[in-house]
């Protein structure tokens, strides 16, 4: 299933949290989209055959929302310029709350965007000015009732647990809040201190401390199970759907399917090979306007040994409700488990940690996805 990812790498100020590549200078902002357009005529043929359908198309960031309709209306018309979109297509934008007008909606509609991903993280006004988001609480709120009252129902929201000023009833009602908006998705994620960011600064200086391991851990476990009580599939560690709304795209990285990413920093996957965009929009500009036939100025390549594509695929999968196919492993990536790492995984059955069908599948329940990464490497060839 063939997805396309835009990075659209500009931002109205920096989250202290952040750590993504963007940029709060929109002066370029048309040259960029301009070199956006071309990157997408220069891979016209990544997917092969014209007839292959593109199943998902995902504007990422930074802050889609910031771009003009005109900005918008170049990058769709190059993309369905370029490649067959499928009718069905899943097409979702990032949004943020501040930036959700009626006429914002009817021309992201018009467009074709039919899912919504709104950049929430906390209902709470004091949480949201101390990780300097540019909307507030009640803007929150009123963004997902506008896309609804717009005919976008399709929508997933970002919540933020971790956050070190907040507490339990915070999060209670930010979990409770989100509940009664009635959206579809819920992806949900801890603060994590990342050394490159203002509160990376604050830590360093120790004007921050990081929230305990018990209490965020804590508020996960409220989460997964408020979630689940409400209807939702814990599909994935950080993501939460009602029946049937999965993301998609998402899925598509999780389940090892090749993607075409666009724009700075955007990361491409083959099946073979990974490719980086460079993650500067001035070099990423220049490199496609002065020499776009030579890629190697504005992209690197990466190709990917056996053991790393076995890795990448069990340390996606496993974090998901599907699990690894082991037969996949086996005949695709020549990778089959032997005794003794069977005798580790019958452990981890025991102690309620995985599911395991000989042979077949390797699924981690909600415990053993909590620590899928360190699982994981256990696995690892």
């Amino acid at each position: 299933m063939a997805g396309l990812y835009l990075h659209i790498p500009f931002c109205k100020q920096a989250c202290h949290y952040c750590d993504f590549h963007f940029s709060t200078n929109l002066s370029r902002a048309d040259e960029l989209v301009d070199a956006m357009a071309q990157e997408i005529r220069l891979q016209k043929g990544f997917f092969g055959p014209v007839s292959t359908s593109i199943e998902t198309v995902y504007l990422g960031g930074g802050t889609p929302s910031l771009l003009t309709k005109d900005q918008l209306k170049r990058l769709f018309t190059a993309i369905h310029s370029n490649f067959q979109i499928s009718p069905n297509a899943e097409v979702t934008l990032e949004a943020n709350p501040d930036d959700i007008s009626s006429a914002a909606l009817e021309s992201w509609i018009q467009l074709g965007v039919n899912r919504l991903s709104i950049g929430i993280q906390t209902f709470d006004q004091a949480a949201l000015a101390y990780c300097n988001r540019a909307h507030n609480a009640t803007e929150a709120m009123q963004a997902v009732q506008k896309a609804q009252a717009a005919g976008i129902y399709n929508i997933s929201i970002d919540l933020m647990y971790g956050i070190p000023i907040s507490n339990t009833a915070v999060w209670d009602n930010d979990i409770r809040t989100a509940l009664g908006l009635g959206v579809p998705h819920i992806s949900a994620y801890c603060l994590t201190v990342e050394p490159k960011t203002t509160f990376g600064h604050w830590a360093k200086i120790g004007k921050l401390t990081a929230i305990d391991e018990d209490i965020a851990a804590q508020q996960y476990d409220t989460l997964v199970e408020r979630l689940k009580q409400s209807g939702y599939e814990h599909y994935e560690v950080s993501n939460f759907a009602l029946p049937g709304k999965y993301a998609i795209h998402n899925t598509n990285y999780w389940r090892y399917h090749p993607y075409l990413g666009i724009g700075p920093s955007a990361h491409t996957f083959d099946g073979q090979n990974r490719y980086a965009n460079v993650a500067n929009n001035i070099k990423y500009i220049s490199g496609i306007q002065i020499d776009p036939d030579n890629k190697t100025v504005w992209r690197s390549i990466e190709t990917l040994t056996g053991d790393e594509k076995i890795g990448e695929y069990l340390l996606t999968s496993l974090r998901t409700q599907w699990g690894a196919d082991l037969i996949f492993l086996k005949d695709q990536l020549g990778y089959h488990l032997g005794p003794s790492v069977e005798t580790m995984i019958l452990g981890w059955v025991a102690d309620g940690l995985a599911d395991y069908i000989s042979g077949q599948k390797l699924i981690l329940t909600d415990a053993g996805r909590l620590l899928a990464d360190h699982l994981t490497l256990k696995l690892l060839p």
